[in-house]
């Protein structure tokens, strides 16, 4: 009789651990930074339909990397549960960190209990008042949360991005400044060193001078004459 298949835990963890990172790494990157009027998204995603940066709530942003139908089912989760959150107690109760809480929840169940990972990175984001009063928090694919300060990079080549706006930053600047200085550390993280065109930028905003919905687009053409 022949024995069972093992494999120790340790094994499945890292295996399962190393099919999340590249399945996200194959993505596009997401950069997401402070700026003087709020917090500022910039993704790198040709699909006008698809998108990876979306609200979530009042003051609450969200966006991801990594497979496009199961950040979906993240993002519709939350925006259910920061409705019902509302909706029970105060539209003021749903923050970022309550959101990054139940991600990081639904992320390390479905890391444990599953045969197969999420392939996905999330960031979560809530503006404040000030600059100093701004939450930025990176949940990866088993349920780990970190509280970023000032930006964060997901997807693709996130640490050399990382590296490059981190040569550059020295402190909240302008929503134009902050995009010209996250599409220069995208073209200097890719391998042919170019910037990705305006017309392939999903770029949004969570602007701390507007009342109620904090969230909002930019147009594809208000990008490029950004950039200019």
């Amino acid at each position: 009789m022949s024995l069972p298949f093992y494999v120790s835990p340790e094994q499945i963890i890292r295996d399962k651990a190393d099919f999340a990172r590249k399945g996200i790494a194959r993505g596009r990157s997401v950069v997401v930074c402070q700026c003087t009027e709020g917090i500022l998204f910039v993704a790198e995603n040709p699909s006008r339909a698809l998108h990876k940066v979306s609200e979530i709530h009042d003051r609450v942003g969200f966006a991801a990397v990594g497979r496009y139908n199961e950040f979906e089912n993240l993002r519709v989760a939350g925006i259910r549960f920061a409705d019902l959150r509302g909706y029970a107690y105060d539209r003021a109760d749903v923050t970022g960190r309550s959101l990054a809480n139940v991600y990081a929840q639904a992320l390390g169940t479905v890391f444990t209990d599953n045969v197969k990972p999420y392939e996905v990175e999330i960031v979560v984001a809530e503006v404040g008042p000030t600059a100093a009063a701004d939450e930025i928090y990176r949940l990866t694919f088993d349920g780990s949360v970190a509280d970023e300060q000032s930006f964060v990079v997901i997807g693709g080549t996130a640490e050399d991005i990382a590296a490059a706006l981190r040569q550059q930053w020295t402190e909240p600047v302008s929503r134009t400044r902050t995009l010209q200085l996250a599409v220069a550390a995208i073209a200097e993280g890719s391998e042919d060193h170019v910037a990705p065109a305006a017309d392939t930028l999903e770029v949004a905003l969570l602007d701390r001078t507007r009342a109620g919905r904090r969230f909002r687009r930019l147009e594809r053409a208000a990008v490029a004459a950004l950039l200019g």
